[in-house]
């Protein structure tokens, strides 16, 4: 996901999309150990998406202060 479309959602949909992402990174990781995972790169992106959203909800707490 882009950093854009982030920005548009609210505090509690980011939420979702930061437990959807690391749910779907310990999954990755798992199928990773078990040598079923076909698509590596998907961990890395996956690594950026949840430092986006943990980004976009800094900045969105920052600006409510």
């Amino acid at each position: 996901m882009k950093a854009k479309e982030l920005r548009n959602l609210s505090e509690g949909e980011l939420q979702k999309k930061l437990s959807e992402f690391r749910k779907e990174l310990f999954n990755l990781r798992f199928q990773h150990a078990t040598s079923q995972l076909e698509n590596v790169k998907r961990i890395p992106q996956v690594k950026r998406d949840i430092a986006r959203v943990l980004t976009v909800l800094r900045e969105k707490r920052m600006e409510s202060r």
